[in-house]
């Protein structure tokens, strides 16, 4: 490996680190140590979506035309550290909301930005990203390894004492840490200077067309609803883990992130032989299958179903999220590639899960209870809603063939 791969991987590690590192606990810190309610873990899980949604304003209509990409990531994440820290000392939700919320409207950027950065140093990125990306999952792995198993911050005595909260600090400095370095990573120079880039074209609503044909119409309505049942495992999974007693739940949820590698692999061969409808079926049904397992597993004799929902997520997210990508590329024509690829991410990652995270801070909290929650109920919420989407998904998608490279 190079240097410049060197230096790309370690952008890519720190960038995952730093989400993985505070978004899994989120959860689970909120309802521990700051005493939110669901409702208010819902609209923190929801920064999310409007970093989502502000985020190819930032990329579109500023990086792409007037700066260095490198140095918009800096500079993103030195603000980020700042704002982390600000996470770090907040006593209280309503002190901790406007950082949380001003924290992801910078990060959210830069999950486009250290692609466009990898991209500039790539002569087949087709053939090269991947290698870089991992790293990325690499980082988001280790940082659930550490804050279970070399600091041990969401064991039952230590979140009760309200370690969690070094989660902020720690991400602070890998944060601070990236910011600096971002600026020593090769020049990426804005490649739409000088041209005209409209809001449409930012939000990716130049590609509203290919709504005109049936089949892309039901996959846009199936991914944007089955973003519901997504929020579910984000915002309460980790507290769900922890609530029953499961031990360094946070290490054990990084099984996912090893899973999303694996299936990664088989992605193409599966494509390639059984059609995008399969894969898409596939993943939406792992949804189903992974909230029953939760539904019904336990701390004790039950942790297989918890493990075996958690390993599931590699299956959730490649064969429906991924192959949903790749299925938009194909779909779009040359000219509006980019634009569709943001009309989807702005549709599932900002409103999809938008209305996930307000929907799932409300069945939990309507299934709380004096000593936890009634997990079995809020669990069975998404399984139920994830089936009706596979159902009407399936009835109304026909079958289109979808080659990719393996």
């Amino acid at each position: 490996m190079n240097n410049i791969k060197v230096r790309l991987s370690i952008m890519m590690f720190l960038q995952f680190f730093i989400w993985g590192g505070w978004f899994v606990t989120l959860g689970t810190y909120l309802a521990s140590t700051l005493e939110a309610s669901g409702g208010q873990i819902a609209m923190a899980f929801s920064t999310q979506s409007w970093g989502a949604i502000i985020a190819p304003l930032i990329i579109g209509l500023i990086a792409d035309k007037y700066f260095n990409a490198e140095r918009i990531l800096g500079v993103l994440h030195l603000l980020g550290a700042a704002l982390m820290y600000m996470m770090f000392t907040a006593q209280d939700f309503s002190s901790f909301y406007p950082f949380v919320l001003g924290y992801m409207i910078a990060y959210m950027p830069t999950l486009a930005l250290v692609n466009s950065v990898s991209f500039g140093q790539m002569r087949d990125p087709s053939k090269e990203f991947g290698k870089i990306r991992v790293w990325g999952t690499i980082g988001w792995i280790v940082a659930g390894l550490v804050i279970s198993y070399v600091f041990s911050w969401d064991a039952r005595q230590a979140i009760e004492g309200g370690m969690l909260r070094n989660t902020f600090a720690l991400c602070a400095i890998a944060s601070l840490l990236l910011g600096l370095f971002s600026f020593t990573l090769p020049a990426t120079p804005p490649k739409g200077k000088g041209q005209a880039t409209g809001i449409g074209q930012a939000l990716g609503t130049d590609a509203l067309s290919l709504l005109k044909s049936r089949n892309f119409a039901v996959f846009f309505i199936a991914s944007v609803l089955i973003c519901i049942p997504l929020a579910f495992y984000y915002q309460n999974a980790n507290p769900f883990l922890t609530e029953i007693g499961v031990e360094n739940a946070t290490g054990k949820m990084t099984l996912g992130q090893v899973s999303e590698v694996l299936f990664m692999l088989a992605l193409p061969v599966f494509l390639n032989k059984f059609g995008i409808k399969k894969t898409l079926i596939l993943g939406m049904l792992a949804w189903v299958i992974r909230y029953v397992l939760f539904a019904y597993g336990n701390a004790d004799e039950g942790i297989w179903l918890l493990l075996v929902g958690i390993a599931l997520h590699g299956l959730c997210y490649d064969f429906f999220f991924v192959s949903g990508q790749i299925y938009t590329d194909a779909k779009a024509a040359p000219q509006n590639k980019s634009a569709a690829q943001g009309l989807i991410t702005l549709a599932t990652y900002g409103v999809g899960m938008l209305i996930g995270f307000w929907v799932a801070g409300q069945i939990t909290d309507a299934y709380a209870v004096a000593d936890g929650h009634i997990w079995e109920n809020v669990w069975l919420f998404p399984a139920a809603f994830a089936l009706v989407v596979l159902v009407l998904f399936t009835v109304l998608f026909k079958s289109e063939k979808v080659s990719v490279d393996d």
